[in-house]
């Protein structure tokens, strides 16, 4: 896999870093954080060198591959300017798949994806770029998952399920078969969804509501 940097150095960066440790083949040689606090520190013996402006003096020396190491909670748009950020700069951005996940032969993954311990993706799902499953979550037939999805721990989409871009699914939510869940959507942890989510609208609840003056600019 060759040099490899990562841009974040929390609590998702250990997780992946720990992915990238366990399969081998790569140098991790550096994390980028917006914290300065954190320069100069380790994550799991990898060292922080500094921010995003580095990315080009990196690129320079070299250094071709990137991870995204930042998760969300509630807002994956972070998570999508570090990768369009990472693409632009002409990094190419690994993959991180846990070896205990559980991923059918028919799936089809799009670019970028990090899918955790435990996490399910079943026959014919197809995956968008930059998707986070995050631990124990799972990810049924035939569902159709957008760009820059968050599935976060133990969430469970049942068959058929479509995601559209950018939509978080919080930790433990059950989205019935079937179902839309529409662009930049926001489903709370522990939501049992069982009707159509709209674009930019928040639920949360069971069985799952929009919430009053709650959206996602």
């Amino acid at each position: 896999m060759g040099q490899v940097i990562g841009v974040g150095a929390g609590g998702h960066a250990k997780v992946v870093l720990d992915i990238l440790q366990h399969l081998g083949g790569s140098e991790l040689v550096g994390l980028l954080d917006s914290k300065p606090t954190l320069w100069g520190t380790a994550v799991l013996g990898v060292p922080v060198l500094g921010d995003d402006r580095l990315l080009p003096e990196l690129y320079a020396q070299g250094i071709h591959q990137a991870f995204v190491g930042v998760g969300s909670v509630g807002d994956t748009r972070t998570r999508r300017r570090l990768y369009e950020d990472l693409c632009r700069h002409g990094f190419q951005i690994v993959a991180a798949i846990h070896p205990r996940a559980v991923i059918a032969s028919s799936v089809q993954l799009g670019d970028a994806p990090t899918i955790l311990a435990g996490a399910i993706v079943n026959a014919a799902a197809r995956l968008g770029d930059n998707v986070l499953v995050n631990t124990a979550a799972v990810v049924e037939h035939d569902c159709v998952i957008g760009d820059h999805v968050h599935i976060a721990t133990g969430a469970c989409l049942a068959g058929a399920v479509s995601v559209g871009n950018g939509v978080h699914i919080g930790m433990g939510a059950c989205i019935r078969q079937g179902l839309s869940i529409g662009e930049g959507a926001v489903v709370g942890a522990g939501a049992v969804v069982v009707d159509e989510v709209a674009p930019g609208t928040v639920v949360a609840g069971v069985p799952a509501r929009p919430l009053v003056n709650a959206s996602v600019a």
